[in-house]
């Protein structure tokens, strides 16, 4: 009996077909204890932000297995994740964050999970931080963060997944299409992993398999502030896009109208009271907001030079 698209068996070992993507920016920091966490058998497309040369040539230097991509400006996570599966030439490519490690055993766990599954287009490894569980989701069959973590099964399908790891089955997306490049940065993953959904595919978390996540620690701390700004206002404009490309507009207005609103008064409010750090975030939340509204594209830049 031919089995159909949907429950045909993945008959290739993730193992050996692989390639890692990282997109950095400014994660002299880190980066190293990522590269080094990923076994050297393993091409790793490394797609460099900052634009700064001399990254590439040490990078390349230390870890032979790393092919380094300088932008020539900062076009965001989204397309730069895009241009390191366009350049992969296996089937399955792991995008990891460069403040992300792999542990001994994740890609072995990974391949166990992806035998026993029929097919997946996204598959991804627990996140722990300091030895607790971060997170990964939820999904519809537990409703809740908390009941997932209690299931006694090895892995589980899920809704979304955090974007700081992901397997992706490039065979299983690309009628979906990868990552959307509009999205400068957040909800990215949560946009694609809703596009998976809709399309009947499949969306699996194992729990033996894990990654060790920092945590918000991808750029220099020397750069919080700018960083801080940057995120707030991305984290509005995401957010609204996210909401009005798959509800609608108004449903995205309705969803979002209150922070609009806050972010104006704790404006005032931190004008007044001469907090001049979260004066700037909350105007940020408010702009990023409001250019989204309007249907402005994602345009703000963190000023790090």
């Amino acid at each position: 009996m031919i089995q159909s698209e949907q429950t045909k068996k993945i008959n290739v070992s993730i193992k050996n077909n692989l390639t890692f993507v990282i997109v950095t920016y400014e994660s002299d920091h880190v980066i190293n204890d990522c590269l080094s966490s990923i076994p050297s058998n393993y091409p790793t497309i490394v797609i460099e932000n900052s634009g700064k040369k001399n990254f590439q040539k040490k990078i390349e230097k230390k870890y032979p297995n790393v092919k380094c991509v300088i932008m020539k400006q900062n076009d965001g996570y989204s397309l730069g994740n895009n241009l390191g599966i366009k350049l992969s030439t296996t089937r399955f490519v792991f995008i990891l964050n460069p403040d992300a490690r792999l542990k001994y055993n994740t890609l072995d766990e990974l391949d166990k999970v992806s035998d026993e599954i029929n097919n997946f287009a996204v598959l991804a490894p627990t996140l722990i931080r300091s030895d607790l569980i971060e997170g990964f989701g939820l999904t519809k069959n537990y409703g809740s963060y908390k009941k997932t973590l209690t299931t006694t099964s090895e892995f589980f399908e899920v809704d979304y997944i955090q974007g700081c790891a992901l397997l992706l089955d490039k065979s299983e997306l690309k009628d979906i299409g990868f990552f959307d490049e509009n999205i400068f940065l957040f909800c990215d993953d949560i946009d694609l992993c809703k596009r998976v959904k809709n399309s009947g595919k499949k969306i699996y978390v194992s729990k033996k398999a894990k990654i060790e996540h920092l945590g918000a620690k991808a750029v220099r701390d020397e750069f919080f502030n700018e960083v801080e700004f940057s995120r707030n206002w991305h984290w509005m404009w995401s957010t609204f896009y996210y909401n009005k490309k798959h509800h609608g507009y108004f449903f995205a207005l309705k969803k979002t109208y209150k922070k609009l609103i806050t972010s104006i008064i704790k404006f005032l409010f931190f004008t007044l009271t001469f907090n001049s750090m979260k004066k700037k975030i909350y105007l940020m939340r408010f702009s990023g907001l409001y250019n989204a509204i309007i249907g402005k594209k994602s345009w703000y830049r963190a000023k790090i030079k």
